[in-house]
């Protein structure tokens, strides 16, 4: 009688567990089944999805794809080439505007080196491009895109492995790029975190990784993960990072360990040849005059092409397919677009006004006016008074707030100390004001030479040359002293027509010849009065 209980009692706990296997079968395959339709439905959208295609927009058009279609650059093209597609290719920072090829050069110049006996980049080597705005990662490395992480077995979605018990190395950017470029667009906007980490990579070569999960004798852990633990994930690659941001913003760490290549900003005769193309590539009939004045008003590459196609779609609405300047001038209007301006060397001498040169906008080159009035006082006590320049600088350092005498306040006064005691001209028998227009605060001591010649002129009345600008810190001996970006600078003179400059002899390069412009090399403020004024004055002798 047990027994047959038992049996019945067995049997009914047979029968439930079969029908409720065979509920979740039949569950399974029902699921199975929607998944099934749904997915079809999803291939089917997407392919309909696929079939859609909007048209080319001109800026991708106009995209460089070759060397030959980079315009400009060819100082920092050349040193991008020198840097990787030697034997021995070198990390890379570039700085620059946006919208003047940073992008473009680095993707070119690594095809080039693919194609270099010398370089050891192979066929296959990529280019993986990031931007460090938008590379976001997580303090507790449970996601980091650019270095990679591990994804332990807690984390939702970790599959068979996660059950398994298994951690598993995700890799990021810079294994990726193993054996190629990786590519981080705005570098300087990285966290300082993966900044850290980042030069770790770059120093060792590897990524390595660490779990709590991860045990060495667990034999369940694959050998791959194994291996990957162990030795970490190859990341041998040469980094190429651009940024829009000053040296001085770019933690040092990193600096350190690149090469540092500038691009300029982009002349206005190379927008008006990105302009052309830009036309030409979108259709339509670019004259010069509207080029040139997109010159006037494009600040890179990237503006031009956006005034060209706005343009060129308000004309091919209208029916047409001529580019007149009335659709440029329209874009510039809505636009709200500023113009350049572009200083030009005075053609004409005038008493007391000199060319100065300077360095703005990220070491971009620039032609400044240095004015000088001086009245001489019938009873002395002459004032001294400077407008345009800093007057006085702030810095923070070790918890203090400190303020100091601008260095062009400095060199003002440097000037008339100089006067008097080298030239026997006592400033204070004069009311000297010393001018620097344009509206933007001028600071640096490199005006120095300039104001001393502006001062000089107007005091003894003698004009400055036209077409003559100079650079140079002047030191209360008179000597003229080295400064900074004098390349940048020579290269503005020229553009604004300048046929003389001086600059301080220990600056002097061969290079600088190849400006076209007559380049006069002072050691003391004797040689530049020489050079500056020694015509007028030997005439005024005879």
């Amino acid at each position: 009688m047990t027994a047959t209980v038992l049996m019945g009692v067995q049997l009914i706990f047979t029968v439930i567990t079969g029908i409720y296997f065979l509920s979740l079968l039949r569950s399974q395959r029902e699921s199975k089944s929607a998944i099934s339709t749904d997915s079809k439905k999803e291939m089917d959208k997407l392919k309909r999805m696929e079939l859609v295609r909007l048209s080319v927009p001109l800026c991708e058009k106009t995209r460089p794809a070759t060397m030959d279609d980079i315009i400009g650059q060819e100082q920092g093209i050349r040193a991008l080439k020198a840097a990787l597609c030697g034997p021995n290719p070198q990390h890379v920072i570039i700085y620059g505007p946006p919208g003047v090829g940073k992008t473009a050069a680095a993707r070119i110049i690594l095809q080039c080196a693919k194609e270099s006996p010398l370089s050891p980049f192979t066929r296959d080597a990529k280019f993986i491009e990031t931007d460090a705005t938008t590379m976001r990662f997580d303090e507790r490395s449970i996601a980091d895109p650019l270095i990679g992480s591990v994804h332990d077995p807690i984390y939702q979605g970790a599959g068979a492995y996660g059950n398994a018990g298994v951690p598993q190395p995700k890799p990021g950017a810079v294994t990726k790029a193993h054996g190629g470029i990786l590519f981080i667009d705005e570098i300087g906007e990285l966290h300082p975190i993966q900044m850290n980490r980042l030069l770790k990579v770059l120093e060792d070569r590897r990524v390595f990784f660490e779990s709590a999960y991860y045990t060495s004798g667990d034999r369940n852990i694959p050998q791959h993960i194994h291996e990957i633990f162990k030795n970490g994930l190859p990341a041998d690659f040469r980094l190429v990072g651009a940024t829009t941001r000053t040296p001085e913003e770019i933690p040092e760490a990193i600096r350190s360990r690149c090469v540092e290549v500038f691009f300029e900003p982009l002349s206005a005769s190379e927008v008006e040849s990105i302009s052309q193309g830009a036309a030409a590539k979108g259709g339509f009939d670019l004259s010069d005059e509207c080029a040139g004045l997109i010159a006037r008003y494009a600040c890179n590459g990237r503006d031009a092409v956006n005034i060209v196609q706005i343009a060129g779609s308000s004309v091919l609405v209208d029916g047409r397919r001529k580019i007149e300047v009335k659709d440029i001038e329209w874009v510039i209007e809505f636009g709200r677009y500023s113009p350049i301006i572009e200083k030009t060397a005075t053609k004409e001498s005038e008493i007391g006004v000199i060319n100065g040169l300077a360095v703005a906008n990220r070491d971009h080159g620039t032609v400044m006016e240095v004015e000088a009035s001086a009245t001489r006082c019938t009873s002395g006590g002459g004032k001294l008074i400077t407008t345009g320049i800093v007057d006085e600088e702030e810095f923070e350092g070790r918890g203090q707030k400190l303020k100091k005498i601008s260095s062009a306040k400095a060199a003002a006064t440097n000037v008339m100390t100089v006067l008097k005691n080298i030239f026997g001209i006592d400033h204070t028998d004069y009311n000297i004001h010393l001018n620097f227009p344009g509206g933007v605060p001028v600071d640096g001591p490199s005006a120095g030479i300039a104001m001393f010649c502006a001062v000089y002129s107007s005091v003894l009345s003698i004009p400055v040359p036209a077409e003559i600008a100079m650079t140079g810190e002047l030191s209360i001996m008179g000597k003229v002293k080295p400064v900074g970006g004098v390349s940048a600078k020579l290269d503005a003179a020229r553009r604004a027509g300048v046929k003389k400059v001086i600059i301080p002899y220990e600056n002097y390069q061969e290079m600088f010849e190849d400006f076209g412009m007559e380049i006069v090399c002072a050691k003391t403020i004797q040689d530049v009065v020489d050079a500056c004024f020694g015509q007028i004055l030997k005439k005024a002798v005879s």
